[in-house]
């Protein structure tokens, strides 16, 4: 039996990124979902992974047990080597996991002033320099990855792999945010945006109960916004 362990998947954006490929990718697995800030966190993923690290993501495959998202996609690549995890091309493959790493280890700028949250969507506005270089960073790699190796498919290598996972809380970034992107970004967001597995992890987002005030930024949002200028529905007093 394979299982993933994941915590909420409104804000966790590490628990999006391995559930997403292997949802996209037609794995069967079992869930297991321990909510962020329970005061037992740590002890009940470790309940279910003995000697991993107590965080999520962790994958147990039997008597495999994996974690971190990256070694998760490596080990999914291993043990099911008809799928294309990552591209077949070498020169596409060297660069997905070269982008993916990068992704696993930067862009803290990004990640530190718009944590993934699916239940906001917040008007644009200035976010600060270290949120504009990484957007542009993380755009530029989007383009070039479409213009190179792109062509067979709507993803940035084509076909849906482990680099678009790495991703895919990025874009629900960009569009929680309101940031401004590029035609050929849009489009790739529109991609991830659309495929089965990323509107099945946001429907359940949005159905759960819990809140995670770290995660939840203290600004109004769009739906705020909209509702505090709504005009009155009840009728005017008669002019004197």
């Amino acid at each position: 039996m394979t299982t993933l362990i994941v915590a909420n998947k409104c804000y966790s954006s590490w628990s999006l990124r391995p559930w997403l490929l292997m949802t996209e990718l037609g794995l069967t697995f079992e869930e297991v979902l321990v909510p962020l800030g329970a005061p037992d966190f740590t002890e009940r993923v470790l309940a279910h992974a003995p000697g991993a690290s107590g965080k999520v993501p962790c994958l147990v495959d039997g008597e495999v047990t994996v974690w971190e998202s990256l070694a998760i996609m490596d080990y999914l690549a291993d043990a099911h080597l008809r799928l294309r995890v990552w591209p077949e091309d070498i020169a596409a493959r060297a660069h997905a996991r070269a982008i993916s790493a990068e992704m696993h280890a930067g862009f803290q700028g990004l990640r530190s002033a718009c944590p993934m949250n699916l239940g906001r969507r917040y008007a644009a506005r200035d976010r600060g320099e270290a949120v504009a270089r990484d957007a542009a960073r993380i755009t530029a790699l989007w383009r070039e990855a479409r213009e190179r190796f792109g062509a067979a498919g709507p993803f940035l290598y084509g076909a849906f792999t482990a680099a678009d996972a790495m991703y895919a809380p990025v874009v629900t970034r960009f569009e929680t945010y309101s940031i401004s992107v590029d035609p050929v970004s849009r489009a790739y967001m529109d991609a991830v945006l659309g495929t089965r597995s990323m509107c099945l992890w946001r429907e359940a987002a949005l159905r759960e109960p819990w809140i995670y005030r770290d995660d939840e930024i203290d600004e109004p949002s769009i739906e705020d916004l909209r509702t505090n200028l709504a005009p009155s529905s009840a009728p005017e007093s008669p002019t004197p």
